[in-house]
């Protein structure tokens, strides 16, 4: 045969795919999956973390306005209880003064008796004067809570308000008081001055 004729059949190329049939090297339909980009997750924390620091900051403002406030508050207080301290102290001077000047003004009516017995004529009796001058202060210093300490002959001798002065002999029971040799002074139960007293003697 000649060569026009072999080139008259040509060899048949190659059956192109169908549509049913894929390429090789695909195994399947593409699948598209929707993420939430990169970006804008950071601006997302970014806003929250704005907003959490502003929550943070304010909290952080209220309680430095609440210790500005406390500390306003106890210097208030305590600049009050120095005025206090003060007016109580002034108010207990005054009270002091006032309880010695009305002492004072009662033990001047004492003394103006004294005075008035002593100017009396030599030869008239002043006992009956000075008695009343002693009932006067002894209602001044009853009045002042003060009580005197003179223990009866007999009475049993208490160290707390007696103080001995020596022992005699005497009609009284030994260890007892015998004599007041001077009164002594207690104000509200509180010895000023104990009694001295004479003793009577064991023998």
């Amino acid at each position: 045969m000649s060569d026009e004729a072999d080139a008259g059949h040509d060899e048949p190329e190659p059956d192109a795919p169908t549509a049913d049939e894929e390429p090789d090297g695909a195994d399947g339909p593409a699948e598209s999956v929707e993420e939430t980009p990169l970006a804008d997750e950071a601006a997302a924390y970014d806003d929250d973390l704005a907003e959490r620091v502003a929550a943070l900051e304010r909290e952080a403002a209220d309680a430095a306005d609440r210790v500005e406030e406390l500390e306003s508050s106890l210097r208030r207080t305590k600049a009050d209880f120095q005025n206090y301290k003060k007016r109580a102290k002034k108010r207990q001077e005054q009270e002091k003064a006032r309880a010695t000047e009305d002492l004072v003004s009662r033990l001047t009516e004492v003394r103006d008796n004294l005075v008035r017995a002593l100017d009396q004529e030599e030869d008239v009796d002043i006992r009956p004067g000075v008695e009343s001058t002693l009932e006067t202060f002894d209602r001044i210093l009853g009045d002042e809570n003060v009580a005197v300490i003179s223990p009866d002959p007999g009475e049993d001798v208490d160290p707390e308000r007696h103080e001995v002065m020596m022992r005699v002999d005497s009609d009284q029971p030994a260890g007892t008081v015998a004599d007041v040799y001077k009164d002594g002074y207690e104000m509200a139960d509180k010895v000023i001055e104990a009694a001295q007293v004479t003793v009577s003697d064991e023998e």
